[in-house]
């Protein structure tokens, strides 16, 4: 029957579509959350500065004894509150010159980013005695100076008010590889006393506070309520403090990442609208084979609201099936896809070298719901050509 053939077919494009809606937000989430961990993890989510920072490496100190971190550390949504300070310099080699940015962190600092992206060596260890002469470095930066793990490498800072640059030698104690090009040719890390010294600080003085979240889309959120206390214990400080978060530092990247959710909007709604139309092809088409047994039931003195209901409900149950083998599919490639990295991407192009999927479970739910009811309402439409249907007629059809 031919009826038999369009539902086949309809109950194919609702799965295709399911599966590529799927699959499409596993991988738009999925590429925005890793980018996103990617740029937080070299300056976590909030960062707590001296007002004259400007947006500059060269840092003016603020003091480590703040009476507002008992108070931010009592801030549920708060994870880790952790100290840096930051010293613009050069690396040079016999071959190389490269300019970094040494970022100093003590040891408590949270080394779980970089640990999951080494490559090669180990996590320098630092204590509260002796500066460390260990530091970390990028997989770009040891290949351009080709440096290795355990190699020395003589860096040079300049201060303001000096001739001479200040030279510090540090030895490669592990190489981390993020692909985000614009960090890793720019950061390396080392202890935080090695900054201090090198900017003239006392061991109390810091270049500032980093904050990391638990919910990044909370992130407005704790910032305020964070800058509310900074302020408030800042009113007879003479350092006055600012607040910054990573999306305002780094608002390019940000920016660009938030335009792919336009993207998922426009992909869904356009498979969606695909789908509703290949049930109403298949809800007209059984309307149509059906014809004399709904003149039948009519004249039998059925009323069209209830015949119609019997054929949303046909529809829907098709909706359904279709709907389940979409969900199976498009699961199943992207669990391959976590578990056994099949795509592989450019990492100079896309920051990443395999197609990161993440699909929350809540949207996986929204997904199904919102599909199923987009597509019921959809199918209204056309069911209410049952109500056109003359009994006297369709008996006769043929």
């Amino acid at each position: 029957m031919l009826s038999g053939r369009i539902i086949r077919i309809a109950l194919f494009g609702v799965a295709l579509g399911i599966a590529v809606m799927i699959i499409s937000v596993a991988v738009i989430t999925g590429f925005k959350s890793e980018i996103r961990n990617k740029v937080t993890g070299f300056g976590a989510h909030i960062q707590i500065l001296n007002y004259n920072a400007r947006n500059s490496f060269e840092i003016p100190p603020v003091s480590v004894n703040q009476p507002f971190l008992k108070q931010l550390h009592e801030i549920q949504e708060i994870k880790s509150i952790n100290v840096f300070g930051t010293k613009p310099g050069i690396i040079k080699t016999e071959e190389t010159t490269q300019g970094i940015v040494l970022k100093g962190v003590d040891k408590n600092y949270d080394w779980t980013f970089f640990s999951k992206n080494l490559v090669d060596g180990s996590i320098p260890a630092f204590n509260d005695t002796a500066r460390s002469n260990q530091f970390l470095i990028s997989e770009n930066l040891s290949k351009a100076l080709k440096l290795k793990t355990g190699d020395l490498a003589v860096l040079y800072f300049i201060n303001e008010r000096e001739s001479n640059p200040r030279m510090l030698q540090l030895r490669v104690s592990g190489i981390f590889r993020t692909n985000l090009e614009e960090f890793d040719n720019l950061f390396v890390m080392g202890d935080l006393k090695q900054v201090q010294r090198l900017n003239d600080w006392q061991p109390e003085q810091v270049g500032g506070f980093e904050l990391v979240i638990n919910d990044f889309h909370k992130i407005d959120q704790v910032e305020r309520e964070v800058r509310n206390l900074v302020i408030n214990y800042s009113e007879n400080d003479p350092d006055i403090l600012q607040t910054e978060t990573i999306t305002s530092k780094y608002r390019a990247i940000f920016d660009w990442l938030s335009v792919t959710d336009t993207n998922v909007w426009v992909i869904l709604s356009l498979i969606t609208i695909v789908a509703g139309f290949n049930m109403i092809s298949a809800l007209l088409v059984l309307m149509l084979e059906r014809i004399e047994m709904i003149g039948l039931l009519k004249a039998m003195g059925s009323q069209g609201k209830s015949i119609r209901k019997i054929f949303l409900y046909l529809s829907v149950l098709i909706t359904g099936k279709g709907m389940l083998w979409g969900n199976v599919a498009g699961i199943s490639l992207i669990l391959i896809q976590k578990y056994f990295h099949v795509l592989k991407l450019n990492p100079e192009t896309y920051y990443v070298d395999v197609v990161p999927v993440n699909f929350p479970l809540m949207f996986f739910v929204l997904l199904n719901v919102a599909s199923i009811t987009l597509t019921t309402l959809m199918l209204v439409i056309p069911s209410l050509f049952i109500s056109k249907i003359s009994p006297e007629k369709t008996i006769r059809f043929e």
